[in-house]
């Protein structure tokens, strides 16, 4: 093992220590924009860069530091939460904090490699930017909203934000996200958020105004749950958020979904399957390429040998 290479560590379980980081951080004037893992990689990769120097340093490019950098309470607060291990004669964050919409949210440190991590990058602000512009386009307030595989549970978040009164479930199969979702929404102070443990919508009762999701679209030879789409060439997942949509979305309801697509031979299978579903349940539908060549370097591995590109796609439904 080397600095370069550490061992992937579980999200924090003591949440309440966790949310007093979060405010210390937040007094502290910090923040940082989480990068893709590949910035990251090249970024870290700097030897001016093999140890932290500062806070963002440590908090948002999780880089091994030496205890003395840190102010003694903010270190301290770490040690409680469970959010830095000792490794290599240093020590080693194993949450981040990321910026968006004013805000602060924890998940799991760089390299998100356990099959568990809690994912946060360039995608959650994508998809939280179309959240919100379907929101301001709204006609009618949501009172009902589910964030279905709602990792950190940013676009939640921000929808209990700009929606007074609102009731907004935060839905994941994965207890770590659940853990990171529950400390978010305290961090912000929204009310009306629940954060349920659920396999899609199977555990959550009712029909919603709103349905959000940024569910994985890969091949994930790792599983991990915040990449693997399962299904045909990782559309499985993607697939099953239309169709939970069209089975739960209220009168008036709609769903917002960013998520990616295999084009193969010029085709878009995905869109395809999109475009049967909603027709078979006479429900309108949307489909807009947002970027047409996202994650190439994935193209070299053998699952992907007759994709030519994958493109981030944002897909809405609605119920008249």
């Amino acid at each position: 093992m080397t600095r370069s290479d550490p061992v992937a560590e579980p999200f924090p379980d003591n949440t309440d220590a966790l949310l007093a980081l979060g405010h210390a951080l937040r007094e502290a004037g910090y923040n940082f924009t989480t990068v893709t893992p590949a910035t990251h990689a090249i970024v870290n990769a700097r030897s001016q860069n093999a140890e932290a120097r500062n806070l963002r340093d440590v908090v948002g490019w999780s880089r091994p530091f030496r205890a003395e950098i840190l102010p003694a309470p903010l270190l301290a607060l770490m040690r409680e939460a469970g959010a830095v291990v000792e490794e290599d004669g240093l020590l080693r964050p194993t949450v981040r904090f990321s910026s968006l919409d004013d805000e602060l949210f924890a998940h799991s440190s760089y390299p998100p490699s356990a099959t568990d991590a809690v994912f946060f990058g360039p995608d959650t602000m994508r998809f939280v930017g179309a959240v919100l512009a379907h929101l301001a386009a709204r006609k009618t307030p949501v009172r009902r909203a589910v964030d279905l595989g709602c990792g950190s549970g940013a676009a939640g978040i921000c929808i209990a934000k700009r929606s007074p009164g609102a009731e907004v479930v935060l839905v994941d199969i994965n207890p770590a996200a659940l853990r990171a979702a529950r400390v978010n929404a305290r961090l912000a102070g929204t009310d009306g958020i629940e954060a349920r443990h659920s396999d899609m919508l199977r555990d959550v009762e009712g029909t919603f105004d709103l349905i959000v999701s940024n569910p994985p679209f890969m091949v994930d030879p790792a599983a991990r749950a915040y990449r693997h789409g399962g299904g045909p060439l990782g559309a499985g997942l993607p697939l099953a958020v239309v169709e939970q949509a069209i089975e739960r979305l209220a009168p008036g309801g709609s769903l917002v979904m960013f998520t990616g697509a295999a084009i193969v031979d010029g085709a878009d299978p995905f869109r395809d399957a999109v475009a049967e579903a909603c027709g078979r349940a006479g429900l309108d539908w949307t489909y807009r390429e947002f970027d047409p060549d996202e994650y190439g370097e994935e193209l070299a591995n053998a699952v992907y040998a007759d994709v030519e590109r994958l493109a981030l796609v944002v897909v809405t439904v609605a119920r008249p």
